[in-house]
């Protein structure tokens, strides 16, 4: 359902599924000047027949969640911010089908030719079929890995490398599940990197990578993942528990696009817990850092000027707000599956 990006009527947005970041995006379209929630769809069916606001921490707003594919569908929205924890093709098919643009967070989109070629088939027919639009955006990937690269790639006529470091301090993030039992701090340090959490990655951000390469005119010939631990130097305490010394305190995963047997892009991610570890590395606080090597050089800290402690609830609104503010292109693009690249630079609308 494709619409100019200067409306006269609010835009009707259905949020998909109410975690995290969900939640989030839900009071953003709730405090929008030119957007009206006109649906919610919950993962849980505990969650249906419950009013959006419940599950937001905003008063009650008269919309009602559903668990039905089918009552989102009648519903005949602008657009869908499509969040769930993983893209369910049936379902996004069918929304894009119906009419209603899509703006997900999920992943998978990033770079049309890289995709599962019959994957990408049966999206764009459904886009076709619908006149709409699907986006996938976020802080990271999205923000930072395709949005800010090619603002800064705006100023060079020769580049040689963009390296871009995402910091992460985790010592006052107080989720032991998570830290120890799934993210592996705390144990001893495996001989090799797992393959697994690599290949994550590499399906995360080496679309990025591919995208703003291909804008650039300059292919990547290849995408390598590696990873490496620290140990913890001291027996260390954090939020979330103990780290013994000698088991892993902080990860870095790097992603490497090559061209022409040398590194074009970067993109690392470091997770730490402490900066006291063996062996010592170059830590940041936590946020980004991008260092450009070109005919106009750039060296750039962008910082989270928060408490670690507060971090986890503000963090949130990096990715679901891009979202939001992406809704009004994405509702005036053209049908198909549309990247950073495709659509215009969008701004937020605050008042």
């Amino acid at each position: 359902m494709q619409r100019s990006a200067q409306h006269d009527k609010p835009l009707r947005v259905v949020q998909w599924a109410t975690g995290t970041i969900g939640a989030r995006s839900m009071r953003a379209v709730l405090g929008h000047p030119r957007m009206t929630l006109a649906g919610v769809h919950v993962h849980s069916p505990g969650k249906a027949g419950r009013d959006a606001g419940d599950l937001c921490g905003t008063d009650l707003t008269g919309v009602t969640t559903t668990h039905r594919l089918d009552d989102v569908l009648a519903l005949g929205a602008d657009c869908v911010l499509y969040m769930p924890r993983a893209t369910g093709l049936d379902e996004l098919c069918a929304l894009l089908a119906s009419g209603a643009n899509v703006v997900a967070t999920t992943g998978g989109f990033h770079h049309p030719a890289g995709m599962d070629p019959a994957v990408r088939r049966r999206v764009e027919a459904a886009c076709e079929r619908g006149g709409t639009s699907l986006h996938d955006t976020g802080s990271s990937p999205g923000f930072i890995t395709e949005a800010v690269p090619l603002v800064l790639a705006s100023f060079q006529r020769r580049l040689e490398n963009l390296t871009i470091h995402e910091y992460a301090d985790l010592s006052q993030r107080d989720s032991p599940e998570l830290l120890f039992d799934i993210m592996g701090f705390g144990r001893e340090p495996a001989a090799a990197f797992d393959e697994g959490r690599l290949k994550h990655v590499q399906g995360s951000f080496g679309p990025s990578l591919r995208l703003v390469a291909d804008a650039l005119g300059l292919p990547l010939d290849s995408v390598r993942a590696r990873g490496r631990f620290a140990t913890a130097a001291r027996t260390t305490g954090i939020a979330a528990g103990v780290l013994p010394a000698g088991t892993v305190a902080a990860q870095r995963m790097t992603l490497t696009g090559l061209r022409g047997g040398r590194t074009l892009l970067e993109f690392n991610a470091t997770w730490y817990c402490t900066d006291d570890l063996d062996p010592a590395w170059d830590l940041r606080p936590t946020g980004w850092h991008l260092r450009v090597d070109g005919d106009a050089p750039l060296d750039i800290d962008m910082r989270f000027p928060v408490p670690l402690e507060r971090l986890a609830a503000i963090s949130p609104g990096y990715t679901a707000h891009r979202a939001v503010n992406a809704v009004p292109a994405v509702c005036a693009a053209a049908p198909g599956i549309r990247t950073t690249v495709d659509l215009p630079p969008f701004t937020a609308v605050l008042g």
